[in-house]
């Protein structure tokens, strides 16, 4: 049965082990890292409560009752594409074969038994220090990528303003012109009217694309999305 046991605020971190001496000492350990906690003591357990919460760091014992720790292990590569959950495995087995099928299974680290209280608060650190780097560096693509689309919805607004914005003034001026001249001569006026109506609103779409400081994308058709331009109030 899962265990949610909060220590801080935060990601927690998931315990899978069935034998209550690492589990103890492993919450000893992330009570003094701060860290909270939920426990499972089989890898089914497991893994229906990573599904739950997709905890930040998963501590796994290979040799579990229902599913070991491989598999699940495998189901959360399968399932977390990005890499976002660290997966530290606990293991009886120290040839360099079974590590290694470990980390094919998709597991970040390992530390295998007899564990101690030391030795397991070390590993605990150098994933917590890992997985820090791993969100600055999610944090710094995702703003690399916000700078591209930035710019790249200035160049398409910069560009969007030289080519449509002139032909555009020339033919609302004509338009109007031609407005002034029905007016005149007494000619019904509805048409030219709308042209000039539907020509200010494209110069009014333009301008606000140029105004974008955080462009949001809404639903088009299907799949496809398009920017938000509606008029801000």
């Amino acid at each position: 049965m899962t265990d949610p046991r909060p220590v801080s605020s935060g990601p927690r971190v998931l315990v899978a082990d069935d034998d209550p001496t690492i589990v103890l000492l492993l919450e000893h350990a992330l009570q003094g890292m701060g860290r909270s906690y939920d426990t499972a003591d089989d890898g089914a357990e497991a893994w229906s409560a990573w599904e739950r919460e997709r905890h930040e760091l998963v501590v796994l014992d290979i040799e579990m009752p229902k599913l070991d720790g491989l598999e699940v292990c495998r189901r959360i590569r399968a399932a977390d594409a990005s890499r976002k959950t660290f997966v530290l495995i606990v293991t009886g087995r120290d040839k360099a074969v079974d590590l290694e099928t470990a980390l094919d299974a998709g597991a970040d680290d390992y530390v295998t038994k007899p564990v101690t209280g030391p030795r397991l608060m070390a590993r605990l650190r150098i994933a917590q220090r890992r997985m820090a780097d791993e969100a600055a560096r999610h944090r710094a693509e995702d703003e690399l990528g916000k700078a591209k689309y930035m710019a790249a919805i200035g160049e398409t607004s910069i560009t969007l303003q030289h080519e449509i914005n002139n032909p555009l003034t020339g033919l609302l001026a004509t338009a109007e012109l031609m407005l002034m001249e029905a007016k005149e001569r007494g000619q019904p006026t509805d048409e030219i009217t709308t042209i000039i109506d539907q020509g200010r609103r494209i110069a009014a779409l333009v301008k606000r694309m140029s105004e974008l400081t955080e462009p949001t994308s809404v639903p088009y058709a299907g799949q496809a999305k398009m920017l938000d331009l509606k008029k801000q109030t």
